[in-house]
């Protein structure tokens, strides 16, 4: 069977996107939030995977271990607004969710984001990652996944990030525009991949404190070991294999998981290109990254 083209990016409410994310809209925008729903958001491949599956252990790791073996991360954690003909839309999928609390992962910006979140007040975990690392592996992630616009080389990519040209948009108005809600909305906490890379257990103790959740010390034990990297990437229920729409002879889902990879994509004069850019565009102070850890 011939796989259908790669969708074109489109301009959706000054956000560049694809149809796979706007065929649903209506639907998205008019979507129900609970009050005790809680959403993961992110920029695209900046540790949405890792961060849903930690949310899952808490939750449910205890109470029913056989999600973990029977039910892949995309079913317990569903993607909201993703559309794909044949398939469950991401919106039903969290309607049939069988939990309390519901967990759902979105790419939105904040901007696009339902209203229903905000009315309910329901808590929401955004996660953000280094702009160099989050694009090396954003340009991975279209390399294998045939839902995705194509690539190009690395060099060509490289320029329509900076221009925010990709998938959801521009990276630097996302992190930066959930940055900014944090200061208003105080159900958000804003984690950082270089973090939960440098210690994943003292990131769970914050996450766990933002909901009001205390495991065990075994408990903790447990989740921090099974959500470590390689666990992850060998791990068929969270490892997007089962997926058929990604190439895996391409790139894996889970590539490296590193801090830095970006130092062997870009060349010195792209590095020092993108940091006077990045100067211009990332104007808040207070919002700091790493690139390396």
């Amino acid at each position: 069977m011939d796989s259908p083209p790669r969708p074109q990016l489109f301009d959706f409410h000054g956000v560049s996107m694809t149809h796979y994310f706007t065929d649903n809209w209506e639907n998205i925008q008019n979507f129900q939030a609970r009050p005790d729903d809680i959403l993961v958001a992110t920029y695209p491949k900046a540790g949405t995977t890792w961060v849903s599956y930690i949310l899952d252990l808490l939750y449910f790791g205890q109470t029913s271990p056989e999600r973990q073996t029977s039910i892949p991360i995309y079913k317990r954690v569903p993607f909201l607004e993703i559309a794909i003909p044949y398939a469950a839309s991401g919106k039903d999928l969290v309607d049939e969710l069988p939990t309390s609390p519901r967990l759902i992962k979105t790419h939105l910006p904040v901007q696009l984001l339902p209203k229903s979140f905000w009315e309910k007040n329901c808590r929401v975990v955004y996660v953000a990652r280094n702009a160099k690392d989050d694009m090396v592996s954003y340009f991975h992630f279209d390399r294998m996944n045939m839902i995705q616009p194509e690539p190009g080389d690395w060099s060509n990519f490289f320029r329509r990030f900076m221009e925010g040209k990709m998938v959801f948009g521009s990276w630097y108005n996302h992190v930066s525009s959930w940055w900014t809600k944090k200061q208003t909305y105080s159900k958000l906490h804003y984690m950082f991949y270089e973090d939960l890379i440098e210690d994943t257990g003292r990131e769970i103790d914050k996450l766990c404190c933002f909901l009001g959740l205390s495991p065990s010390a075994e408990e903790k034990k447990v989740i921090t070991g099974g959500v470590q990297f390689d666990n992850m990437k060998n791990n068929g229920m969270a490892n997007y294999s089962s997926i058929p729409m990604m190439d895996f002879k391409i790139s894996s889902f889970m590539r490296k998981g590193k801090v830095g990879d970006w130092k062997n994509h870009f060349t010195v004069a792209q590095s020092e290109e993108f940091d006077e850019d990045y100067k211009r565009k990332m104007t808040d102070p207070t919002l700091q990254f790493r690139t390396e850890v």
